[in-house]
């Protein structure tokens, strides 16, 4: 048998005829690397797993995943209410998952994955819909803070005030143009 890595390392500092025996190398080896063992997590562990209030729900999931996939011989119904108990009581997955229980994790995991993306379409539809109402409302600002100077660009030279009503297009500008372009 062959030492490698560290572990060769290890051994080549050993002051010269410090070790008289197998059994005694055998036992400084064991002393020295006995902090590198990992100490096996059992399925209780995933009842301290909890979805934190800014994770969403995908990264939940992974992170159940990874801490399930540590334990060895971990049963499914365990790892099933575990996951169930580390949700907010408030999240629709939680009330899914309690009203409706599902027979096996695999069963578990599809169902979380579907609320999942769910969650991302409602996260991403919040999104798109603030960024809609952003440019509205800087362009307000803008107006409410320059009020004199849009007021004379605004209105034409006879001194009447123009109207303020403005039309947001659903189409890009140069396709109305485009259409328009033949008309007299």
């Amino acid at each position: 048998m062959t030492l490698l890595g560290a572990a060769q390392d290890w051994f080549h500092t050993l002051p010269s005829r410090s070790i008289d025996s197998f059994k005694e190398l055998a036992y400084v080896f064991t002393m020295e690397y006995t902090s590198y063992l990992t100490i096996k997590k059992n399925p209780d562990h995933l009842f301290n797993l909890h979805k934190k209030s800014d994770e969403s729900l995908r990264d939940y999931i992974k992170r159940f995943r990874v801490e399930r996939a540590k334990i060895v011989g971990c049963d499914d119904q365990v790892a099933s209410s575990a996951f169930n108990w580390g949700l907010p009581t408030a999240c629709e997955l939680y009330r899914e998952l309690t009203i409706s229980p599902c027979q096996t994790l695999v069963e578990v995991f599809v169902t979380a994955e579907r609320y999942a993306l769910w969650d991302e379409d409602r996260i991403a539809a919040k999104k798109a819909a603030k960024q809609a109402d952003k440019p509205t409302v800087q362009a307000s600002q803008r107006n409410g803070n320059n009020k004199d100077e849009g007021k004379r660009r605004s209105q034409p030279q006879g001194g009447a005030p123009a109207a303020e009503s403005y039309t947001k297009f659903t189409i890009p500008i140069h396709h109305i143009l485009a259409q328009v372009k033949d008309m007299p």
